[in-house]
């Protein structure tokens, strides 16, 4: 049961959770019982947990539906520049939270529900997650949201809304094991479903070119049926929308042309397309060339941009009249984002209605869609990148080959006119690649399609524009630009730590909030002892409580005085996880030989879900946990050193552990990781960073001083130099590396598997013989730099976190999505507030 605030608390935490009046309470109190009677048809003898979760969800959306409407009014009445980001993941993670922080809720409602005798924290835990997302790219559009409603821009969020989003990860000896995640089986009190705007996609069938034009017929349709999701601003009284479409089979499904006596199998068979919306694809940069996921990012694409034309053609609020129709005004009046290349059907869809079906020519549908559109890259992993097979696409999409193979006709003509003779350079260029099965490339198709092409950190759209994309880059050198990732203040400081954010508000007031880099206004505090030492107080008091959840979920046991050693992100070999085993390896050893020497106790936490097919990554998962199995339970070892596998990692765990976080691992090998987001959750949380010159990583060394973070290991040059030259030879560094080589043999000779020796036998061969990653080649930096890390006193450890937390204003979301408005979509982001539902619009 959480206990009442004392007066003093209360007055702490007035400022960054919202005023408690009297009055307030009052009414939520009431609305709460009206909710748990008429909305639940429950009293409270009934009343389990989960229904007065929904009622106090349904209390707080009551909140957030009439400024949703008066926004929308707002746009209608305004008709602004909109911006539609769209996504084919959206990791939204729980919302009554947020909302609560967003609208100044908190304290009232906490207020609310313990006058009701309820504990806030026990409701907040029966929200599921919305996984809509694998991870770092679905993570990005959720806080792009928060964000751009923030700032006042008129943004949709459009995407699927996933019956099973990604799945949940259970260890079974050792094993990861996947689970569906059933997130709608007790309904979803924050989506509003909106039969009335549903919208036919077509797919299959054929083309006829008539003298009035193309025609694509005989296709099969689905129902595209939107759900809206309030997404709130900070305290501006703006509510966007977030809104997912589900498929939905049309009523006369396969009964049109049913035999006799097939009436049952074609009901049945209704299944079949609104699998479209069933299951969100659990790939991280990874390309899986599915039909069913092809259709999926085509669903998305035709449904979003029925609504982008409708909204453009009507512009006042409930009009269904049509008031706009000269199309070469689209540009000025919509912007649209893709997020990776899995909406880049957008490009050749757009190019279809404005063709068939508004009758443009193509120069000027052309122009019109390369001005509205424009591409966000969110990786260099070639194994990542999406090339569609062309006998797939003819099948599913026949009228969009013909549109792609015009673009692209189109475009070798300008190429050629560029570099005339340069044939090879057209073959790198082509948006079909050749050979044994022609494929389209998309980001190819992105690139030639939009007027802007972003990277996600400076490093990365270097990388872009001197390797994967040079040759665009030389013929159309300004369309590139780069755009560092940011997350939102909102979720990752003021509401998973509350306690951070009160010791900051103390000292700069809460302008940061909104404005984070007045963060910078801390370093005048670097030598405040009493600011020292409630900064180092907050991290123990957040290590304590992390430590008391593990206990509870997971039943160990760890030593909250030890360093928090955290490596949580998506499993993957370029990610390096391998190398933290080396780490944890060594350390072990090092404590075996040395038992009596003194040694700064740790508690090293691994977290992420490994894609179901990704073999190497669950192979992986099992050596983290066999590792813990020989280090936890070594009576020699003690609690100096615990090894911890955090099953089923998400947004809701991420909440829970950044926190209590001390150090942060960021050990991609340079060059691979795009950007990184998790990294700036850890450094605004107080933990420092030991990383690679990778991501983000490089402007955060330059924001915070490269001395305040642990970097090390090779830096791109390094890499690219190894590669040109010599090559990478794992072997030379197990032969001339002692501690490398017994950590080897011991993974090799099954010391952490007696029953199965040659458990990891697979691993041993990719280490030694065919690591893309060169793991060996940064053991010896990375183990130097992590003897570096325990030769700190506390007091130069709590500086250099001030340090960090300082440096994180670039880092917001609220930054990036000012970039983004101003750079790419040509709209002014604003921080005025709008008039709340019960007051004038102006």
């Amino acid at each position: 049961m959480s206990k009442p605030f004392s007066d003093h608390d209360k007055r702490k935490q007035i400022s960054v959770r919202g005023l408690a009046g009297v009055e307030n309470v009052a009414e939520l109190k009431v609305a709460f019982n009206r909710h748990l009677h008429f909305t639940l048809v429950k009293d409270r003898n009934v009343a389990n947990k989960r229904d007065y979760y929904f009622a106090l969800a349904n209390t707080v959306r009551d909140h957030l539906v009439g400024r949703w409407i008066r926004t929308q009014q707002y746009y209608y009445e305004k008709d602004p520049k909109r911006v539609y980001y769209i996504s084919l993941e959206f990791y939204m993670g729980r919302t009554l939270q947020n909302t609560m922080v967003n609208l100044a809720l908190e304290n009232a409602c906490d207020e609310a529900i313990y006058q009701l005798g309820l504990d806030m924290e026990e409701l907040e835990d029966m929200e599921e997650d919305a996984g809509l997302g694998n991870g770092g790219l679905g993570r990005l559009a959720a806080c792009f949201l928060d964000s751009m409603a923030s700032l006042g821009l008129a943004a949709y969020g459009y995407g699927i809304r996933y019956e099973f989003g990604i799945f949940n990860q259970k260890i079974v000896n050792g094993w990861q094991v996947e689970e569906a995640d059933d997130w709608l089986r007790y309904g979803n009190p924050w989506e509003k479903a909106r039969p009335e705007y549903m919208r036919p996609v077509k797919f299959y069938g054929r083309t006829e070119h008539t003298p009035d034009g193309v025609k694509w017929v005989d296709t099969q349709v689905v129902l595209a049926l939107p759900y809206d999701t309030p997404i709130p601003g900070y305290r501006n009284n703006i509510v966007n929308t977030m809104r997912l479409w589900s498929a939905k089979a049309p009523c006369d499904f396969n009964l049109k042309d049913f035999n006799v006596g097939g009436y049952i199998q074609a009901v049945l068979d209704r299944n079949l397309c609104e699998n479209i919306s069933r299951v969100l694809y659990p790939n991280d940069n990874f390309f899986e060339g599915k039909e069913l996921r092809l259709k999926q990012e085509y669903f998305v694409v035709a449904a979003t941009l029925q609504d982008v034309v409708r909204r453009f053609k009507a512009s006042k609020f409930g009009s269904r009249e049509v008031v706009r129709t000269d199309f070469a005004e689209l540009p000025n009046k919509v912007a649209i984002q893709l997020n990776d290349t899995h909406p880049a059907m957008a490009i050749p869809e757009l190019m279809r209605v404005l063709v068939d079906e508004e009758k443009l020519g193509w120069d000027k549908a052309w122009d019109v869609c390369v001005r509205t559109c424009a591409y966000t890259n969110h990786t260099v992993l070639p194994e990542a990148l999406e090339r569609w097979p062309i006998d797939l696409f003819h099948h599913l999409l026949p009228r969009h080959l013909e549109i792609i193979f015009e673009i692209n006709h189109r475009f070798m003509e300008y190429v050629a006119s560029k570099f005339p003779g340069d044939h090879d350079r057209m073959r790198r260029m082509s948006l079909i690649e050749e050979g044994g099965c022609k494929k389209v490339n998309m980001a190819h198709l992105c690139i030639v399609g939009s007027h802007a092409v972003n990277g996600v950190a400076r490093i990365h759209s270097e990388i872009l524009i001197a390797t994967l994309f040079k040759d665009f880059y030389e013929l159309d050198p300004h369309k590139f630009q780069n755009k560092t990732n940011g997350i939102t203040p909102r979720r990752w400081l003021v509401m998973c730590n509350p306690g951070l954010a009160e010791v900051i508000a103390e000292k700069i007031g809460e302008e940061f909030i909104r404005d984070l880099d007045q963060l910078k206004r801390l370093l005048k505090f670097i030598n405040d002892d009493a600011f020292i030492r409630d900064i180092a107080k907050v991290k123990q008091e957040n290590k304590l409580k992390f430590a008391v959840h593990l206990e509870e979920h997971y039943k160990v046991k760890i030593n909250p005085q030890s360093m928090f050693d955290f490596q949580v992100k998506r499993i993957h070999e370029y990610k390096r996880q391998l190398l933290n085993c080396l780490h944890m390896i060594t350390y072990y050893n090092r404590i075996k030989k040395e038992p009596n020497k003194h040694w700064t106790p740790r508690t090293i936490m691994v977290g992420g879900k490994a894609a179901p097919g990704y073999h190497t990554a669950k192979m992986i998962i099992r050596l983290i946990t066999a590792i813990g199995e020989v280090v936890n339970h070594d009576p020699v070892v003690g609690d100096r050193l615990k090894v911890i596998f955090l099953e089923n990692y998400r947004v809701t765990l991420a909440e829970k552990a950044i926190p209590s976080a001390d150090l942060s691992e960021q050990i991609s090998t340079a060059g691979t990781e795009a950007s990184g987001t998790g990294n700036m959750k850890f450094m605004l949380n107080g933990a420092l960073t030991i990383g690679t010159m990778d991501g983000a990583n490089v402007e955060m060394a330059e924001e915070a001083g490269e001395e305040n973070l642990f970097i090390f290991g090779m830096r791109v040059e390094d890499v690219d130099a190894m590669d040109a030259g010599k090559g990478y030879h794992a072997s030379e560094y197990y032969n001339r590396i002692p501690e490398l080589k017994q950590a080897m043999d011991q993974i090799a000779g099954g010391f952490f598997s007696p029953k199965q020796p040659d458990l990891f036998k697979e691993l041993v061969d990719l280490l030694m013989h065919h690591d893309r990653f060169k793991v060996f080649a940064d053991y010896e930096a990375y183990i130097k730099c992590q003897d570096k890390i325990y030769r700190l006193n506390p007091k130069e450890w709590t500086k250099m976190v001030i340090h960090n937390i300082a440096g994180c204003g670039k880092f917001s979301s609220d930054r990036t999505i000012a970039q983004y408005a101003r750079e790419i979509w040509g709209m002014e982001p604003s921080l005025e507030k709008i008039p709340a539902p019960d007051e004038k619009l102006k």
